[in-house]
């Protein structure tokens, strides 16, 4: 069975941070030590070597799904982002979702975009999610783990401009920002459909056509 690289177990630590007094997460499940909820129980405490165990007992858990589930080749940073998004989803919602279904068909290039439509709990976004899908589409991009915003970014081994991982992570972060300027778009020229449909279009192409021009741009100068 594939295993979790040591890089993605870190920042699933991170991600889920550590509480050795059980809580209630933002869907109401009760929580305890790395995001472990299978055992845990209001008044619930542990230690932080517990915490470590549990941890370790749960990434077997995940490990085996994703081994099982996914029926495609995956490098070892494609696996690691996949026990990291099903870490957080939990098994049932990776096996019926269709990021799932469309990675099984061979569309690895959809996986980015399906990872980032799960950033939300009870229908409202929540910018822990929208991180942390961020942080596991750029894993699954260049191989590595990209720093959310809010986070500061770990320094690299290899030229950054030399880096075809960094311009696979520039890639990834392009679809996450295309995506959101085209539904920004797409909201603010809605009152001009009285009026017509062409003009819609037009306004659509131009913003795709910025987008291109600049992550252009931006490879290039990386290079």
């Amino acid at each position: 069975m594939r295993k979790l690289t040591r890089e993605g177990i870190e920042k699933i630590k991170q991600f889920e941070g550590l509480k050795l007094t059980a809580y209630q997460c933002s869907a109401g499940v009760w929580t305890i030590g790395y995001g472990h909820t299978s055992t845990a129980k209001k008044g619930m405490k542990i230690t932080e070597e517990e915490a470590e165990s549990l941890l370790y007992a749960d990434l077997e858990v995940f490990e085996s799904a994703v081994d099982r589930l996914v029926q495609v080749k995956l490098t070892e940073w494609q696996f690691s982002a996949l026990v990291s998004f099903a870490f957080n989803v939990g098994v049932r919602a990776f096996e019926k979702s269709t990021l799932l279904k469309k990675l099984n068909a061979g569309n690895y290039d959809a996986v980015p975009a399906q990872l980032m439509r799960w950033n939300k709990t009870k229908g409202k976004v929540v910018a822990g999610l929208t991180n942390r899908r961020a942080a596991e589409a750029g894993m699954w991009a260049k191989g590595s783990f990209v720093e959310s915003s809010t986070t500061k970014a770990e320094a690299k081994d290899k030229p950054l401009a030399k880096s075809r991982e960094v311009m696979g992570g520039t890639v990834a972060g392009g679809m996450v920002t295309a995506t959101a300027v085209i539904n920004e778009t797409a909201a603010q020229i809605e009152p001009l459909a009285m009026y017509s449909e062409t003009i819609k279009t037009v306004f659509l192409v131009i913003a795709l056509l910025g987008i291109g021009l600049a992550m252009y741009a931006r490879v290039t100068r990386d290079n």
